[in-house]
């Protein structure tokens, strides 16, 4: 089973949407294969790098509303995601252009490492608060995965590096008509979008085993005209 997600690292739906995805899949009655790639999806590409200004802050600017109400916005999230088990830590939470780190999950990507970085990544930015556009850290989080650090530099410093692999991501989810993240394709065929419930994904992947476990059906009208081998009539 082929599930594509369509995401962005700052995004917390995204993170809460991938858990919910994966409790699924751990609680689906049968083991099924299933392989997961991650899909790059800028929800600003012009967001600038973090300058100081916390979670909070950006989020009324951006809405034009009150800090408390954008304070209490970010806690309904965060009551969200304890329901799955993740914790997100707001108030030191540093908004910041996810560019770098999108180029550098396609490098991982090309390492058999795509999972683990996407999983590493969010992890630092909504529970340890990293700053995920600055260089030190990616490297920091490079290392750790076992990724080769001089490659990781030339990957940062150099901006076309792994930018067109970014880019047919974000021009596939425009011709799938995506507007908002996550987003899940499973096989294809049949899209989620939206960090919904267990639930739905669990009913997604029921009926996709469906589908995978039924027989060829026979759409003719009659007997027609054909061939066994031995003659044709």
């Amino acid at each position: 089973m082929k599930i594509e997600i369509w995401s962005d690292f700052v995004c917390p739906f995204c993170y809460i949407g991938k858990r919910r995805l994966e409790q699924a899949i751990e609680r689906f009655p049968e083991e099924i294969n299933v392989d997961i790639q991650f899909k790059s999806y800028q929800l600003d590409p012009d967001a600038p790098l973090y300058n100081g200004e916390n979670i909070h802050e950006a989020l009324a600017k951006k809405y034009n509303m009150p800090l408390e109400r954008a304070k209490q916005m970010n806690q309904q999230v965060g009551d969200q995601a304890k329901t799955v088990g993740l914790e997100f830590v707001f108030d030191t939470m540093k908004p910041t252009n996810t560019f770098d780190a999108h180029r550098l999950c396609k490098y991982a990507k090309s390492l058999g490492k795509e999972a683990e970085f996407v999983s590493e990544m969010l992890y630092q930015y909504f529970t340890l608060s990293a700053n995920i556009s600055d260089k030190d850290t990616l490297l920091s989080i490079c290392e750790k995965l076992g990724l080769n650090e001089d490659q990781a530099k030339q990957i940062i410093d150099n901006k076309e590096l792994f930018a067109k692999e970014v880019q047919t991501d974000q021009e596939e989810a425009q011709k799938l008509e995506i507007t908002g993240v996550p987003f899940f394709v499973f096989n294809g065929k049949y899209a989620i979008s939206g960090a919904q419930p267990i639930e739905t994904f669990m009913n997604a992947l029921e009926k996709i085993v469906e589908d995978d476990r039924m027989t060829l059906q026979d759409l003719s009208t009659k007997r027609g005209s054909f061939c066994d081998g031995d003659n044709c009539s």
